[in-house]
């Protein structure tokens, strides 16, 4: 591991470690992909050919946004990129690539039953589920830390690379 790229993190919110991509390397098909924002971690699925299936959740204003696959660098705004390392896949990267895109332009976004996290669980293993939603509920000092992010993102205080800012 080069001294650029930082080591593996195990976070409590996550079923195991996070691994880092070195700068520049494209990850593997069907890699879930992490990135860390205000307060919580974004996730998408990598679909090839530089880009990513996400949710893109609430956006400025309070906007549910869809299920869009944009670059890669538009998905990782700057920020490190992680990949979960522990995903317990129940399909091959073909068929986790084509449940993401099955859901492209869906807007049904929900923060606590229907999320990024949700999303990606449900491409990969059928099962829609955030570990990030149940330690919030089991902590309050992380919800709170998260309600506070959110905050921020949504009111526009958090910009991001890509959104015109």
């Amino acid at each position: 591991m080069s001294p650029a790229t930082p080591a593996p993190v195990r976070a409590p919110w996550h079923d195991g470690p996070l691994v880092p991509l070195a700068p520049g390397s494209e990850p593997p098909l069907a890699a879930h992909l992490i990135i860390a924002r205000s307060g919580y971690w974004h996730h998408g699925i990598y679909v090839g050919h530089g880009k990513v299936v996400h949710y893109a959740g609430l956006v400025g204003a309070w906007r549910s946004g869809p299920v869009e696959e944009i670059p890669l660098a538009r998905f990782a705004a700057g920020q490190a990129l992680w990949m979960h390392a522990n995903c317990n896949c129940c399909f091959d990267a073909p068929e986790t690539i084509r449940r993401a895109r099955s859901r492209l332009g869906e807007c049904r976004y929900k923060l606590l039953t229907n999320n990024c996290e949700h999303f990606c669980n449900w491409c990969l293993t059928g099962t829609s589920y955030s570990a990030q939603v149940r330690c919030c509920l089991r902590d309050p000092l992380a919800a709170l830390r998260a309600a506070f992010g959110l905050l921020l993102t949504i009111g526009g205080m958090h910009r991001f690379a890509g959104d015109g800012a």
